[in-house]
């Protein structure tokens, strides 16, 4: 597996967690990964934990490859964003593979959020449970009523009654809903929808999924998958009435809350599409170099040498560029970042979908089929164009911000 020429930079607890997992991925998930897929079960038994998943849990959280995700903090192995970036890479091989080490969304945005701006209430009710894998969670924001790529269309009600918060609206994209494991949501609405400053209006909110007046009323496939047992759900909330201690940090505080949330979680996404990416080069030059038409390997065609060197410099470059702002968080914080943060949700996601679509071309019917992981990989990296802001969203920002450079002073 080709890490790229940084990876040598990168710092000794990094490179040896990286050769952990790699090692752990090798000898106990890749070798039962077809059986992993085949577990997942018909109607209402698809949202039901998978025995294997579970089993390959146990065996990483004992070997000690458990809440790798969390950045600077005394729960989780305490990585930098830069230290953690390559074994996102290494976990987004595979379609579960994150889940086996507790570093899957969207719990891990969900943990981080609780780690940031929980109480120690909160904490001791959510965040230690989550951290455990005992629950799952999900993170209830997008609203197919307006465009949320302007997250202060969002229009779900939160408003204070007495000692409770009194919640209608409807979400849907909640990923991880439809879990039988998630027990609780994180839910983004309005609090003060009257406040002149619209990224003052947003507040989040813990709801559990259980509360009385929250319904899912469906799951939604992406381009035909439904991701069970983790799945994506539509939820009605009607009046639905939680302690007002379920707010988290404040009224108004939602914005802040997202930046926080959301910028690791960017470097997560993307570097999981760039080990996409990479398997589908692995699969794409085998699958050319055992393949014969018109009597020769694929391999020795020029348009595939074309493609394949094409693919290389892509995802080496996204993958700089991608360490880059993990870098630059670490050390000059999420806001300084902001470009190079909006730059990578560009590049990754769109690096992952033409590498992934062209191992499919190589791979003829087989591609379109469940016999190679590729379909799924490209429902995945195609659908994170849209998530966590849309390409439109971030070229915004990038071109404002160059804009800027060279505007004259007021």
């Amino acid at each position: 597996m080709d890490q790229g020429p940084m990876f040598d930079e990168l710092t000794p607890r990094s490179r040896d967690l990286c050769r952990r997992v790699n090692d752990f991925l090798s000898e106990h998930y890749y070798p039962r990964e077809a059986e992993l897929f085949a577990q997942v079960g018909q109607g209402t038994t698809r949202w039901k934990p998978l025995p294997l998943l579970e089993e390959l849990k146990g065996r990483a959280k004992a070997a000690g490859l458990w809440n790798l995700f969390l950045a600077e903090s005394e729960y989780g192995a305490g990585l930098l964003n830069l230290e953690y970036a390559p074994l996102a890479e290494i976990m987004g091989r595979s379609h579960f593979a994150s889940e086996v080490f507790n570093c899957s969304a969207p719990d891990s945005g969900n943990m981080e959020v609780l780690v940031r701006y929980g109480t120690p209430e909160q904490k001791t009710r959510w965040l230690e449970p989550l951290l455990a894998g005992e629950i799952r969670s999900g993170f209830a924001m997008t609203e197919a009523a307006v465009a949320s790529s302007d997250a202060t269309n969002i229009c779900t009600d939160i408003r204070r009654d007495g000692d409770q918060y009194v919640i209608n609206g409807t979400k849907w994209w909640t990923s991880g809903a439809n879990d039988t494991r998630c027990k609780i949501l994180i839910v983004m609405g309005k609090t003060d929808a009257a406040n002149p400053n619209r990224h003052l209006q947003q507040s989040m909110i813990l709801v559990p999924i259980d509360t009385p007046g929250v319904t899912v009323k469906r799951w939604v496939p992406v381009f035909g998958y439904d991701d069970a047992p983790h799945g994506h759900a539509e939820i009605r909330f009607r009046d639905v009435r939680v302690p007002a201690d379920s707010i988290l940090l404040g009224e108004g505080r939602g914005f802040e809350i997202a930046q926080g949330r959301l910028g690791p979680g960017r470097i997560h996404h993307c570097m999981r599409a760039i080990g996409a990416a990479e398997r589908a080069l692995e699969l794409m030059c085998r699958r050319l170099l055992s393949r014969v038409a018109f009597g020769k390997p694929l391999a020795v065609q020029s348009v595939w040498h074309e493609r394949i060197a094409e693919c290389r410099a892509m995802i080496d470059q996204a993958r700089l560029l991608t360490y880059k702002a993990a870098h630059m968080m670490d050390t000059v914080g999420n806001k300084a970042a902001r470009k190079e943060i909006a730059l990578i949700k560009v590049v990754a996601p769109n690096v992952a979908c033409t590498v992934i679509d062209w191992a499919i071309q190589a791979h003829g019917g087989a591609g379109v089929s469940d016999d190679v992981p590729l379909a799924w990989m490209y429902a995945c990296a195609r659908t994170l164009r849209i998530a966590d802001g849309p390409d439109e969203v971030h070229r915004a920002q990038v071109a404002k911000l160059e804009l800027r450079k060279y505007m004259a002073p007021a």
